[in-house]
């Protein structure tokens, strides 16, 4: 029997009903696309992820309330081969256009017609851009200026104020999030009294209060690609 070439899709949305309509459009499509996983918030796409191995993840960019972006470089961490594809409500662009700079492969409006939804699926399962041309030159123009962007993002303006030590341990949280502060003083070859030190002087620059809030921002901003 030969492997399955399907595409593997998992669905993250917080409305049942739109995962069971999701889930019943794909069935349609049973020769080449496949629902390998549904969920419904951040905690358990993260954990569906790693476990179902998809190709695309068709995300909503709201959550019950909460925003996946904060979770979007992490689902693509997951698995290095998965493309995440944008399905959203939201007519906000500068929400958009964040979802793309995070790494987006594409934006889809639930407004539209089932067929444009597996089209942008196949189309971003194949390595292409989802984008409509405004937006796309809105997300080139933002990577050709990103000092217009910065003075867009105030919190561009929090993370310019950290030192270069500073920056180098936003990068370790942001890729070892879950590393006590011994192992991260070890890799930065100071005490753990120093790092503490360092990590309030983090806190009150970026405006976070704790080490999860600190991941979530520093992943978010890609402070984990810091060339440092």
């Amino acid at each position: 029997m030969g492997l399955d070439k399907r595409i593997r899709i998992m669905l993250v949305d917080d409305h049942k009903t739109l995962l069971w309509g999701l889930g019943k459009l794909i069935e349609s499509e049973a020769s080449h696309m496949i629902v390998v996983g549904a969920a419904r918030d951040c905690d358990s796409a993260l954990a569906m992820a790693d476990e179902v191995i998809p190709d695309v993840i068709l995300l909503d960019l709201d959550l019950g309330g909460t925003s996946s972006l904060d979770i979007m470089p992490r689902l693509m961490a997951c698995n290095q081969g998965a493309r995440v594809l944008v399905l959203s409500g939201t007519r906000d662009r500068e929400l958009l256009d964040k979802a793309v700079m995070l790494g987006a492969r594409g934006v889809v409006s639930k407004d539209e017609p089932a067929e444009t939804v597996l089209k942008a699926i196949e189309k971003v399962h194949e390595g292409e851009l989802w984008l409509d041309g405004v937006m796309l030159s809105r997300v080139f123009e933002a990577m050709r200026n990103p000092q217009a962007t910065r003075r867009q993002d105030p919190d561009m303006d929090k993370i310019a104020q950290l030192t270069a030590k500073e920056r180098r341990i936003c990068s370790l949280i942001a890729t070892g999030g879950g590393a006590v502060n011994k192992a991260l003083a070890q890799q930065l070859f100071i005490s753990e009294h120093t790092l503490r030190n360092h990590l309030t002087a983090i806190y009150h620059k970026l405006g976070v209060s704790n080490r999860l809030d600190l991941y979530v921002f520093a992943t978010k901003h890609r402070l984990d690609q810091a060339d440092l």
